[in-house]
């Protein structure tokens, strides 16, 4: 691993327990806060800790029938608190779609190469997911790679994502909820 560090709260922190340090001494300190309680109490007590990517992030929202996965449009969220992604990560500031960055190719990779493989993975599981899938990824020189997945509509991106939407979202996810 290089300098650049990413320290992760395992627990729920409100979209802001994630810091990317640029050295190992910043990611020492970050790891004992969030040990020690002081960041976000219990939440904090485990941590997880990844090699720092570099590229633009990107967030995919996917409605799951338990096999297949129909991919929105993709969205960007503004994280970080100053102007020029600057200062620590917030809940998200707000978000815009279309992304330039992000082509239909991208992210039919991004289906392809992830989503469906955690499809196939959770029924292997005895685990039939219908509903939204949340993937948060980096375009990283070496290709995508995710950072992390929610089950549930993104915020704020589904703000911005659902006024592109061209079907019916009612029947979309309806159609999700009865299964392959």
């Amino acid at each position: 691993m290089g300098d650049l560090f990413v320290v992760k709260t395992d627990g729920l922190a409100a979209g802001k327990g994630v810091v990317v340090t640029t050295n190992r001494a910043e990611a020492v300190d970050t790891v004992r806060s969030y040990l020690s309680g002081a960041a976000f109490g219990d939440a904090g007590r485990t941590v997880v800790i990844e090699e720092g990517l570099t590229g633009p992030e990107l967030s995919v929202l996917a409605v799951c029938d338990g096999t297949t996965a129909v991919a929105l449009a993709p969205a960007q969220d503004f994280k970080r608190v100053g102007d020029g992604d600057a200062g620590p990560n917030t809940g998200g500031m707000g978000a815009y779609s279309p992304v330039p960055v992000a082509t239909n190719a991208v992210v039919d990779d991004l289906v392809a190469g992830a989503v469906q493989p955690t499809l196939a993975a959770l029924r292997g599981r005895g685990i039939d997911y219908r509903g939204v899938l949340y993937c948060g990824l980096m375009l990283t020189p070496d290709g995508p790679k995710v950072l992390e997945y929610n089950v549930r509509f993104g915020d704020p991106e589904t703000q911005v994502v659902l006024p592109r939407l061209t079907s019916d979202l009612g029947y979309l996810l309806a159609t999700a909820a009865a299964g392959a």
